[in-house]
């Protein structure tokens, strides 16, 4: 229900392996590699609507003419924007120069071999065209030329500043996207001028430098010496302008990347599905980058995959398969549907085991495959009941007695509709308030008033705004018996440093249940403890383990304690139908989740120091604001 959280980025790349000439004899177009790349990041919309960027290099061009092209927009209909202006640089040139391959290769922008998309959400709260991917480092030697973007967040990009500035560096931003461009061409200069020492020990001259110098860039070197020191979560993807390319992944996995290759592509996109869609593939035709390896085509279009760094501890991220993946993946509709179905019994408990009675439905759609679960759950439970009466009917039961018996069947209903988008130019408190209760329609009279149970299942509850200004507001106009609202995730009590835009502990609702539970009870004292446990760990040394403090702020109470709070915070006033949530387990998490352990959404356990650090800056920061703001009160 809360869709102002948001994955930062998704990355879309294809090299071409062959000359133009060959796609434009085979698909009837040299745009084969640029159409795609819109389909690939069309695909991957889901993953970033602040902004988008595409990159391209052309290989052999002469000197006096561009070989590196970048396109980048801001807004929801960036994708659209970047490549009708791309086309635009076409429309004075006649079909048979554009059906031209040489024509195109000589004359037009974007005519290239390689191409790069990047699909942007800001974690930063920055905007701007100046923030969006790709970034681009121009030099006059080719080899040096550096275009990048990722699917990224550090969260030591503190000490990466510390480092170069005792290096005698400054750089002129405070950012981990700019400071990692610069780290990188710095270390690419490097490897360049390494092979210009090699080529004038083989005595080589002028322009077969050059050669050599593109010929023999191992980017490789790039990575290693750039990625050592860096920790969060990343896929960071590069270009060169002599034409090597590459992707990496972090040594914890816990950003995904997926590759694709063939004798005429490597293709490479933030979700599989994207890569199955738009080549024509099958799901086994597709292979996951592994922690800390890279994906690298050099300048011939030789494809290798290297490890860079070791792998760390295994922490693919598993509220990506939750929330924010499309649920086309294979993997991901069964495990969203495993998550819906597990919640059966504790959904059943909640309506007091009366099927008859209960309406199961879902918001939003994203939420639609762990509905399906839970429907499904419902369905075996009901059928095992079946089972059991007729059964117990004996040898002779009547024709009515088993009707009624196999009659019964899960009741569900499209109980809600998204309506409108509240306008962001109405800033009114009370009117834009009354605005996004109405965000929101029901469909009336689908469920018998004060008789029938109304289930509502979502994929998570973060803040719980949502539920408070509209659903539990209009779900309340169906006179429900009761509401159970269904939560596919666990309770999500810690933020994410790793991409993914939630970062305060106090936009939680849980966070905030467990504050006021700790105030009512006569308990706030253990806030100060926290708050001093949290500076003790922030301020120990770099080789010094560090653990999140914050945790204990939930000790004192067990899930449904913190539940009930929840309720009592979120219920519109006047609303006199019972409510009661239900969430999914961190056990029932990792049954359905198998291979993506990374859950420190929910349990606090951050895979690397530097999210352990920020979640406990984070509360330090929470802390000082909540008493800054109490002395002002004063």
């Amino acid at each position: 229900m809360e869709k102002n959280i948001h994955e930062d980025c998704g990355v879309a790349m294809i090299r071409l392996l062959k000359p133009l000439e060959y796609y434009q004899e085979k698909y009837g177009t040299w745009m084969y590699g640029l159409n795609k790349l819109y389909l690939m990041m069309e695909k991957q919309h889901n993953r970033g609507q602040e902004g988008a960027g595409l990159a391209s290099v052309k290989l052999d061009s002469l000197p006096g003419n561009e070989y590196m092209f970048r396109e980048r927009a801001e807004g929801k209909n960036a994708v659209t924007e970047i490549f009708a202006n791309v086309h635009k640089h076409y429309r004075d040139f006649s079909q048979e120069q554009l059906s031209d391959v040489s024509f195109a290769k000589s004359n037009l922008p974007f005519a290239g071999e390689l191409y790069m998309g990047h699909l942007r959400y800001s974690t930063t709260g920055k905007s701007g065209l100046s923030y969006v991917h790709p970034f681009l480092r121009r030099n006059n030697w080719k080899a040096k030329n550096l275009c990048m973007c990722g699917n990224f967040n550090m969260t030591n990009i503190g000490d990466i500043f510390e480092k170069l500035t005792d290096q005698g560096q400054c750089p002129r931003i405070y950012s981990d996207t700019y400071i990692l461009l610069e780290l990188m061409g710095h270390r690419l200069d490097r490897e360049v001028e390494r092979n210009f020492v090699e080529a004038q020990k083989l005595g080589l001259e002028k322009r077969a430098v050059t050669d050599y110098i593109e010929e023999h860039v191992q980017v490789s070197n790039v990575l290693k010496t750039t990625m050592q020191d860096f920790d969060g979560g990343y896929v960071i993807c590069g270009q060169t302008g002599s034409g090597e390319m590459f992707a990496i992944r972090d040594p914890w996995a816990i950003r995904p990347a997926f590759y694709y290759r063939n004798d005429e592509i490597v293709a490479l996109a933030s979700e599989r599905p994207v890569l199955q869609t738009t080549f024509d593939l099958e799901c086994n035709d597709i292979q996951e980058l592994d922690p800390g390896q890279a994906l690298i085509v050099n300048r011939r279009g030789e494809c290798s995959l290297q490890q860079i760094l070791e792998p760390r501890n295994y922490s693919a991220c598993s509220f990506e398969r939750i929330y924010f993946s499309r649920g086309s993946d294979r993997d991901i509709y069964k495990e969203r549907e495993q998550l819906g179905r597990q919640l059966t019994e504790p959904v059943l408990k909640a309506v007091g085991y009366d099927t008859s009675h209960t309406v199961l439905s879902f918001i939003p759609n994203t939420a639609e495959v762990a509905f399906y679960g839970l429907v499904h759950g419902f369905k075996e439970w009901i059928d095992k009941k079946k089972v059991e009466q007729i059964a117990a009917l004996g040898t002779d039961p009547s024709a009515e007695e088993v009707y009624r018996i196999i009659h019964q069947d899960v009741r569900s209903e499209k109980v809600a509709w998204k309506d409108i988008k509240l306008r962001t130019f109405i800033t009114e408190g009370n009117s834009r308030n009354d605005l996004a209760s109405h965000v929101y329609d029901i469909t009336y009279e689908c469920i018998k008033p004060y008789e029938d149970n109304l289930v509502i299942i979502d994929d998570s509850i973060v803040r719980g705004t949502t539920l408070k200004e509209s659903i539990l507001r209009i779900l309340d106009r169906l006179h429900p018996k009761k509401i159970v609202v269904v939560s596919s995730a666990p309770q999500i009590r810690f933020p994410d440093y790793y991409g993914i835009d939630m970062p305060c502990p106090d936009e939680f609702c849980v966070f905030r249940a467990a504050v006021e539970l700790l105030h009512d009870r006569g308990m706030a004292p253990l806030l100060d403890e926290v708050y001093e446990a949290c500076r003790k760990e922030v301020a120990k040394a770099k080789d010094e383990p560090i653990v999140n403090a914050v945790r204990t702020v939930y000790k004192p109470f067990t899930v449904d304690e913190l539940n009930k709070k929840i309720i009592e915070m979120l219920r519109p006033e006047g609303m006199t139908t019972p409510v009661e949530l239900v969430f999914q387990s961190v056990e029932g998490l990792h049954h359905a989740i198998p291979d993506h352990p990374g859950d420190w959404y929910f349990t606090g356990n951050y895979p690397t120091r530097g999210g352990m650090r920020l979640v406990n800056q984070a509360f330090i920061d929470y802390y000082e604001r909540v008493h800054r703001h109490s002395e002002r009160m004063k």
